[in-house]
């Protein structure tokens, strides 16, 4: 049995498909190689098809959310009985008492144009004369040119005291961000997913997302059924912007969401119930390599 990441497989069909006739392969794909924004469509559509070709040709493939198992299944004609879903755990961690219970907005994402942190600065420009503060934790290195707009745009709006990006953190002072977080805000044009949503209702921190993808799935509900966040459509800052607004304005708002976001930090399944999803999955694989297709 191999247990092969789909960022890695999914790019090399001439080494992956003849070993599907030796090994017991699956494969876990985070996202469709061919959807990371900004691609050329040239380069788009053979990553697709370079894709296609090893998710055809494995006997199982493993997805990070039901979402994400529509897409693969419909995008690239899988067979619905071979593709699995794997969600990521989120082990729940001490709550975040938070700034001043409003103010402190926190975006953890690699800065790249696929998590749409410009959207963000606009949404934020609109609603500058309420008194937040913003902390964009992630790597800046995946797209320097997109880091060098963002701080442009972030300079144009005069927000350079108040929107810092931060950098990649983790471990102990990633925590400490989010003990200082009243909202958690993510803009992105796609997610499989959404770990970062997790990891913030795991604090019970709220959320304000795009409505794109996995990250419904990713919010979802307390067990009384309160949405724990705020999602809002791709593509319109103006919506993020009002949203912002309420949440500074709606006091009722801020107690419902963070009542819902505890409710939901209770519920969230751990890291070891993905684990038990995927040992399933690799234990089901037929017993002997199937024919590539």
């Amino acid at each position: 049995v191999v247990l092969l990441d789909g960022l890695v497989a999914c790019g090399v069909p001439e080494v992956v498909v003849p070993e599907a006739e030796r090994l017991r392969m699956a494969v876990l794909v985070h996202l469709p190689l061919g959807d990371e924004t900004g691609l050329d469509p040239a380069v788009a559509a053979d990553l697709d098809a370079r894709e296609r070709a090893v998710l055809r040709a494995v006997p199982a493939v493993v997805a990070t959310s039901d979402w994400a198992v529509r897409r693969l299944v419909a995008h690239h004609g899988l067979d619905p009985a071979r593709v699995h879903v794997a969600a990521p755990g989120a082990d729940i961690s001490p709550l975040a008492p938070g700034t001043d219970g409003v103010s402190r907005l926190v975006c953890v994402a690699a800065v790249t144009p696929r998590k749409g942190q410009h959207r963000l600065v606009e949404a934020l420009a609109a609603v500058a004369d309420l008194p937040w503060s913003c902390v964009c934790v992630g790597g800046l290195g995946h797209d320097p040119e997109y880091v060098g707009q963002l701080r442009s745009l972030i300079a144009r709006h005069g927000l350079e005291e108040r929107l810092v990006l931060a950098g990649p953190r983790s471990g102990t002072e990633l925590d400490a961000t989010y003990a200082t977080a009243d909202l958690m805000v993510l803009t992105s044009y796609a997610e499989t997913y959404g770990m970062a949503v997790t990891e913030a209702l795991a604090r019970g921190i709220p959320v304000l997302a795009t409505d794109v993808g996995g990250l419904p799935e990713a919010v979802g509900r307390a067990p009384d059924g309160g949405v724990p966040g705020i999602l809002v459509p791709p593509e319109d800052p103006v919506a993020l912007a009002a949203e912002l607004r309420g949440w500074f304005g709606e006091a009722d708002v801020r107690r419902r969401l963070k009542a819902a976001a505890r409710g939901r930090r209770a519920a969230l399944n751990g890291w070891a119930a993905t684990a038990r999803s995927l040992a399933a999955v690799l234990h089901r694989l037929p017993d002997e390599p199937r024919e590539a297709a």
